[in-house]
């Protein structure tokens, strides 16, 4: 791809308008001065929460830590209804931050960034649009987010089937009418548990296509008052604190109890206590050795499942829920809202679709098991090819034409999950190798934006051209990721944390899970070092063919 005399000259390009590229574009251009044009897809801002307007989505942290730090005077202003904040209401909260900080006329709607070829002659990118933009920046910096590229299983029939189908990561912004519809919806994961209570609510009737059992605990999104909520304001700057250097980006104290050393009484009683509390308190609060040793976690996983013949009164459909396959939290912790109850509705059949797969997708529905369930309306819950399927739909090629796509083909390979070698002045927001996906996200969006326009700042004031992630370093961080991974329970479950959602992708885990709080210990330490593992060019780079 060469620059053609009509390409736009920048200091920035960002991919992306939720919260990371909101936060990237304000720190380039209002800390830094920078000239920067952010691309996004859709036709307003939001990210993840733009798009996923499924039934009942909701995020699975507090609302009142689920929002910038960076705005103070916001967090003060700002009212959140309750406990777990629902999709309308942080995408209103995201429109606030773009109109308060004057962002979207920085920010170009309806628009997908094609590719970004980094051009060794002037180490600068080269960016290309559907809609014919050519834009030459020196920073490439993706904020596409770790779960948008969405996943609809390739199952034979469905260019077949006569009724509306969708998939929760890209929902109608108009809704869907459910109302005495027959519902199938496949997958049971984050968005299917929080999507089926719901639809069950207004369907004729729902089918629940389950391959897989999931643990999931109870939110209690009403245990949270506006009280409450005023009294954290109070506090702010200690909860963050908190937050910043905690295991998951959360103000939760880590627990120093043993469910080893605990009897059983007093094991059942600390799971009865956080399961009547609920929320994510429940794996974070109640033993240390719950998420690292098996023994112990066996004892959560028993819990969970006796709640699930407590509450499920078919003791078939009990039976079919009981996840037993995978240890709890090897897969990512869910919490819902009445899920396990739905399948007490006499209008909710739950399918079993690991021992009786589904053959096909008819004109009218969904086969399986030699029965045809005949459906007005399929859901596809499917997930998302997570991570890195965002950056495989971009043609991102780095020195000497070299594709990342290529370059990760047989697993993610980064430095600090925020660059990549080969690949000068492209940093990524929450990319593989990072706490991301782990983490409550703008915890860590904060920390990655921070770092990223700091090191632009150190390029900028000390004559810097080119940026770039040494080899070995990479290398090195790679391992490190994994074996940190293989001393948890990650590594126990065909997850999508290890790309085991998509038919092909080589199984590799990909966040990374050692805590917010270390991972932010060593992004100080590379930069307290002089920026340790990165190169740094102070001069033009020569030309490709000279090298």
């Amino acid at each position: 791809m060469t620059a053609p005399a009509t390409t736009k000259e920048l200091d920035a390009v960002v991919l992306g308008a939720g919260f990371a590229g909101l936060y990237m574009v304000k720190r380039l251009r209002d800390m830094l001065g920078m000239s920067v044009r952010a691309f996004e897809t859709g036709d307003n801002v939001g990210g993840t929460w733009y798009w996923n307007r499924y039934p009942g989505a909701r995020c699975d942290s507090p609302s009142y830590i689920y929002c910038f730090s960076f705005d103070k005077e916001l967090l003060q202003e700002w009212e959140w209804s309750g406990k777990y904040p629902e999709q309308p209401e942080i995408l209103r909260y995201l429109n606030h931050v773009a109109d308060r900080h004057d962002l979207r006329k920085d920010i170009q709607f309806n628009t997908k960034v094609t590719a970004a070829h980094f051009d060794e002659n002037t180490n600068r990118w080269l960016v290309e649009t559907d809609n014919g933009d050519r834009i030459s920046a020196k920073y490439f910096i993706t904020g596409i987010g770790c779960l948008s590229a969405g996943q609809v299983p390739n199952i034979k029939g469905l260019e077949t089937y006569q009724g509306d189908w969708y998939h929760t990561g890209s929902w109608p912004h108009d809704g869907v009418d459910f109302e005495g519809k027959r519902v199938g919806v496949i997958g049971t994961g984050s968005s299917g548990i929080q999507a089926i209570p719901v639809i069950a609510e207004q369907a004729g009737h729902l089918y629940v296509f389950q391959r897989t059992p999931q643990y999931t605990v109870p939110a209690r999104h009403e245990t949270v008052d506006k009280a409450f909520l005023d009294e954290i304001k109070s506090r702010y700057d200690e909860i963050w604190d908190k937050a910043r250097w905690s295991q998951g980006g959360q103000p939760i104290d880590p627990v120093e109890r043993s469910a080893l050393d605990a009897t059983p009484e007093e094991r059942q009683q600390i799971y009865e206590e956080l399961w009547k509390e609920g929320g994510h308190g429940f794996l974070f609060g109640s033993f240390w050795d719950v998420a690292a040793d098996r023994r112990a976690n066996d004892t959560a996983s028993e819990f969970i499942r006796e709640k699930i013949r407590e509450i499920v009164k078919d003791p078939d459909t009990a039976e079919k829920l009981l996840p037993v396959d995978h240890p709890f939290a090897s897969k990512r912790p869910l919490i819902d809202t009445n899920y396990y109850e739905t399948y007490n509705r006499d209008n909710v059949t739950l399918v079993d679709i690991r021992h009786d797969p589904i053959e096909e997708i008819t004109p009218k529905g969904v086969r399986t098991g030699g029965e045809e369930y005949e459906l007005d309306i399929i859901v596809f819950a499917t997930g998302f090819d997570a991570m890195t399927g965002a950056f495989d739909r971009i043609d991102i090629r780095g020195r000497q034409g070299y594709p990342l796509r290529e370059k990760w083909s047989e697993g993610p390979k980064t430095y600090l999950g925020v660059a990549n070698a080969g690949f000068p002045n492209m940093f990524m927001i929450t990319g593989p190798g990072s706490p991301s996906v782990l983490s409550n996200m703008p915890v860590s969006i904060e920390q990655h934006v921070e770092w990223i326009s700091d090191a632009i700042d150190h390029m900028e004031k000390n004559g810097y051209q080119a940026m770039e992630a040494d080899p070995d370093a990479e290398k090195e961080w790679v391992e490190h990721v994994n074996e940190v991974a293989d001393q948890t329970m990650f590594t126990l479950a065909d997850s999508w944390y290890l790309g085991a959602n998509i038919p092909g992708k080589p199984r590799v885990f990909m966040p990374y899970p050692a805590g917010v709080g270390i991972y932010r210990e060593k992004c100080d330490e590379v930069v307290a070092n002089g920026y340790e593992g990165f190169h740094l060019e102070t001069k033009q780079a020569e030309p490709a063919a000279t090298r």
